[in-house]
């Protein structure tokens, strides 16, 4: 799947789809906010969270006080919904509509977040893509953290297919640049009533 039809794709989900009926939807993004604590980054700390989209881990980053949040998703609906839902709150969040494969900016950041686009990377090329887009994008001190759906996980999700990883796998692909920290397994429950399982790994940038 090319830029394009990703992009195509993910703006009829979130122009079509509620909130609550997506399978990702997740109230408190514990998880998340559990590894980005550890992480110990201050509070001024530039943090981005790629495939952000309508999620609520920005909601909670900022009742945390967090004060430099920027949100990165390829689906501009998924962005506009973000907004309209925090309201005033918006105006404190950096918004960016792109595919991650293709993102450029000066910015570098001290956290580094995605729990929801790194899977959906499924040839060799987007995934390189990915790996240098986080090396180029972080300070030499920075933190990533990265979850996706694992080997016991779903194999497609809203209709695309995904890659499955392990904690190693995760930890092959970026462990040129990034020491590992910590890995966890966890089963996400759906609205639906099911369970997908996501493995989460936590890395610190090598000097």
């Amino acid at each position: 799947m090319n830029t394009q039809e990703r992009k195509s794709h993910w703006e009829k989900i979130y122009e079509t789809k509620a909130l609550t009926e997506v399978s990702w939807f997740q109230p408190v993004p514990q998880t998340s906010l559990s590894f980005i604590e550890k992480a110990c980054v201050p509070k001024d700390a530039k943090i981005i969270d790629v495939g952000g989209g309508d999620s609520f881990l920005v909601d909670h980053l900022l009742e945390l006080g967090y004060t430099n949040v920027t949100v990165l998703d390829i689906s501009n609906a998924a962005i506009v919904r973000a907004k309209q839902r925090l309201g005033e709150k918006a105006k404190h969040v950096n918004w960016i509509v792109s595919d991650i494969t293709q993102f450029k900016s000066l910015e570098l950041y001290d956290l580094w977040h995605d729990r929801a686009a790194f899977h959906f990377l499924n040839n060799d090329a987007d995934i390189e893509a990915y790996v240098q887009s986080v090396k180029t994008h972080t300070k030499s001190d920075a933190k990533l953290i990265v979850g996706t759906f694992s080997k016991e996980g779903p194999l497609k999700c809203s209709g695309i297919e995904i890659t499955q990883y392990s904690d190693r796998s995760l930890v092959s692909i970026f462990q040129e640049d990034w020491e590992n920290n910590e890995a966890l397994t966890v089963m996400h429950p759906t609205p639906f009533n099911t369970e997908q399982a996501f493995v989460f790994v936590s890395f610190s940038k090598r000097g």
